[in-house]
């Protein structure tokens, strides 16, 4: 996981805990004091949104508690894509150029440059070094890139 990803994590895990928490707890309590439970769709759909709530503080500290974070900015450039890297790829038949930087599954958002370490674009780039060509596997065919540069930003 890279530092911005752990930081985003732990953003959202501080506002599950000390806003939306408290909220929905404010809700249960609001909801008991209509009287019946059974038949009380405010209960029950609070009930539901704890339930979510919990899960994703379950989850996201379990990520959290399991994950090596890798600060790339702390590792000497060599030219080598490596996870956390920014790359530019230029693809070869089309001289079209794309920058993605390579972030863990959890973080990845192709809109903003941002591709999963298991994609097969990063999957075919990782371990190569800048001016390497690579072939990516995608469903329209085989694509031909090279490897225009390497930051770890």
């Amino acid at each position: 996981m890279t530092v911005a990803g752990a930081e985003t994590l732990r953003e959202e895990l501080n506002e599950l805990k000390s806003v939306i928490r408290p909220r929905i707890s404010a809700a249960i309590a609001e909801a008991r004091e209509h009287g019946d439970l059974r038949e009380n769709a405010e209960y029950h759909a609070a009930r539901e949104q704890q339930s979510f709530c919990e899960g994703r503080i379950t989850e996201i500290e379990s990520k959290l508690a399991d994950s090596e974070i890798i600060d790339v900015t702390k590792i000497e450039s060599t030219g080598r894509v490596i996870f956390g890297s920014t790359i530019t790829l230029l693809n070869v038949e089309t001289d079209e150029s794309v920058t993605y930087k390579i972030v863990g599954e959890d973080e990845a958002d192709v809109p903003s440059g941002k591709i999963s370490v298991v994609s097969p674009i990063a999957r075919a780039v990782m371990g190569k070094n800048e001016g390497d060509e690579v072939v990516v596997k995608v469903p329209a065919g085989d694509v031909q890139y090279e490897i225009g540069s390497v930051l770890y930003l």
